[in-house]
């Protein structure tokens, strides 16, 4: 099996992973990659997570012409701004989580820090979570809010919408979107009961320790 192939089929598994425990439903949500040879894979439109086809994967060249595969999702401006800002991107997830997106339609939310500090993970693996304002679905200027950031961040909140997260590979961005779910779960989960969050001094401990990317 060739590179190309084994990223497609990883591309598939993990989507359906996701699909399966309830983190993006119906043809929501969308998922790309870079190719060894500077090009996409990126999942269709109107397609589920539960079902992708390894083979009908959209497939861009390095110039980001669509060369092969269905039609791309209408969120490519998302995934290649993702790219053309941050060069650590190699895999860009997109997700209708149900916890993030409860927290982002909370009046108090952080637009700056949208996550609060409740575990080590949520830090070591996003760093701070821009929460983005509402944007129609596909809207271009989506792309241009995640160019603004100067790729100063990995991972963004799109409000009333939800999570994109970019990795150094399909399965780091996978794992560090389902970090951003988890922690909006537990943020939600303990609203409104004092929960006890890491002190400034134990997130500093972390972001020097583990090296985390801490857009200041």
């Amino acid at each position: 099996m060739t590179g190309e192939a084994k990223l497609r089929e990883q591309i598939c598994v993990l989507a359906k992973s996701m699909f399966d425990r309830g983190l993006t439903g119906g043809s929501t949500g969308n998922i790309s990659a870079q190719t060894d040879d500077g090009g996409l894979l990126v999942s269709p439109t109107g397609t589920s997570f539960g079902r992708l086809d390894p083979g009908r994967l959209s497939r861009f060249d390095a110039s980001g012409t669509h060369i092969d595969g269905d039609k791309p999702t209408k969120e490519m401006p998302l995934h290649t701004a993702f790219y053309e800002t941050r060069s650590t991107a190699g895999a860009v997830v997109h997700l209708h989580s149900c916890h993030s997106v409860a927290l982002s339609l909370m009046p108090d939310a952080d637009e700056d820090n949208f996550l609060p500090p409740l575990t080590p993970y949520g830090i070591m693996k996003l760093g701070k979570v821009k929460l983005l304002p509402f944007f129609l679905p596909g809207d271009p200027a989506m792309g241009e809010a995640v160019r603004g950031l100067a790729g100063k961040r990995s991972a963004v909140m799109l409000a009333n919408h939800g999570p994109v997260v970019a990795g150094k590979d399909i399965e780091a961005a996978c794992n560090a979107i389902e970090e951003l779910e988890d922690t909006a779960r537990l943020a939600m989960l303990t609203r409104g009961m004092n929960p006890r969050m890491l002190t400034g001094a134990q997130q500093q401990a972390l972001i020097t320790k583990f090296d985390v990317e801490w857009d200041q």
